[in-house]
């Protein structure tokens, strides 16, 4: 009885120490909105606006938003739509969970010194986990700065992007070798059309310019 009364002693004193964190709109510009938990309609974004877990934003044409998560900060970029699905801190640490239905963001984790933060991004076809990075990423490809960046389509193979690495996922959900990305980066591109052209020189006789040498044998031969 005495354990069960710790245990659940302890389960209160953790969950005390967990709680709800808002972020703030730092900075924004032109057609940014808001649509809160709960609520069935967008309104307009404003600098310093709070936005709590399950607040939707979505961004128009030639628009933008910065938004403050205690340690991390999202950039969110033209024609975006996302999820601020679960923004929850403790003494020690900071969890985030963000939900990208469309368009690209840059992340930047960077936690406070002896603080861990476990920050999410899933898409309907990828998800990127990371503990202090910074990267860019849109429904399918991901680009990382710096750190370190856990990158998984929409099956169980994962694959870890360094910074200065970049990955995408494949139409069959695995993530692309960062490796192989990056070797394909460096290859010459391809010339336009499956064979080189081929140029007619009229009225030039090759054997004299030299360019082909012509053999003749004897006619007994």
């Amino acid at each position: 009885m005495k354990k069960i009364i710790l245990s659940i002693l302890l389960s209160v004193i953790s969950a005390a120490f967990v709680f709800s964190q808002n972020g703030i709109i730092r900075e924004f510009s032109g057609d940014v909105e808001l649509k809160h938990a709960g609520s069935s309609v967008f309104i307009p974004a404003s600098a310093g606006a709070v936005v709590a877990s399950n607040t939707i934003i979505s961004t128009g044409f030639r628009s933008s938003a910065v938004i403050a998560l205690g340690g991390s900060v999202i950039t969110v970029r033209p024609l975006t739509r996302l999820t601020l699905a679960e923004i929850q801190s403790s003494e020690n640490s900071q969890d985030i969970n963000v939900n990208l239905q469309a368009g690209r963001v840059r992340v930047e984790v960077n936690p406070p010194a002896g603080t861990r933060s476990n920050f999410t991004l899933q898409t309907p076809s990828t998800t990127a986990s990371v503990r202090g990075t910074a990267f860019d990423m849109d429904t399918d490809n991901i680009n990382v700065n710096k750190g370190r960046v856990m990158f998984k389509g929409t099956g169980d193979i994962a694959v870890m992007v360094n910074g200065g690495y970049s990955s995408h996922s494949n139409p069959s959900g695995v993530p692309a070798n960062p490796a192989d990305v990056a070797s394909s980066n460096l290859a010459p591109s391809a010339p336009v059309g499956a064979s080189l052209p081929v140029t007619s020189v009229p009225n030039v006789d090759l054997a004299e310019t030299g360019l082909i040498t012509i053999i003749k044998y004897p006619d007994n031969q």
